[in-house]
């Protein structure tokens, strides 16, 4: 009789796969197989930019912190450990490069300055946040207002796609306080979009 694989089990197995590939690449590319570079970045780069978009709300700047991260990380491919799997660790540069981005300060320039006229207005354009869903925003910004431990656990779980245990290795904490982050940040989230 052939036994059917539960879902769970199926799910493990590919997680197996992936990790082993990922190694695989990761040992190619430390040999200096400059094509295993591109095929990590091929097998990430989706995951990497949709969860930017989701942070970020806006396709141009989500390519360019996903350039950022790609940037970032080879320059510190050294460092990985591989504690967690390198989607994981490359996720965390991704939103480490994202809130340097929205802590970044706005240069600011007096309209009564000589070249003012020279200003270029960098705000969307109207269509650009007419385009934008009202509830996409209000749940982006609600999960933006919560404090880091949250909101960094927030966006890998959701908008990272990444597994409870995954965010656990990589923030140094049990899954158990993974869990118990999510529950308060729901909890707070349900109540500020309640408010709105």
């Amino acid at each position: 009789m052939l036994a059917i694989p539960s879902k769970g089990r199926t799910l493990q197995r590919t997680a197996k796969m992936q990790r082993s590939g990922e190694r695989d690449l990761l040992r190619a590319l430390a040999g200096g197989d400059r094509s295993a570079a591109q095929d990590l970045i091929q097998e990430t780069y989706p995951q990497i930019y949709g969860a930017l978009f989701r942070l970020c709300g806006d396709r141009d700047l989500a390519a360019d912190l996903t350039q950022e991260t790609y940037r970032r990380a080879w320059s510190a491919i050294g460092g990985f450990k591989g504690r967690s799997r390198f989607s994981t660790w490359l996720y965390r540069i991704a939103y480490t490069s994202f809130l340097n981005h929205v802590r970044r300060p706005r240069p600011v320039q007096s309209l009564d300055e000589d070249g003012s006229e020279r200003l270029v207005d960098t705000a969307p354009s109207p269509e650009e946040v007419a385009g934008q869903s009202g509830e996409a925003y209000r749940l982006r910004k609600a999960v933006m207002a919560l404090p880091e431990p949250l909101r960094g656990t927030v966006a890998s779980r959701f908008w990272g796609e990444l597994p409870v245990r995954e965010i656990a290795q990589e923030e140094s904490v049990t899954p158990v306080a993974i869990r118990k982050r999510l529950k308060k940040a729901m909890g707070l989230l349900a109540v500020a979009l309640e408010e709105v």
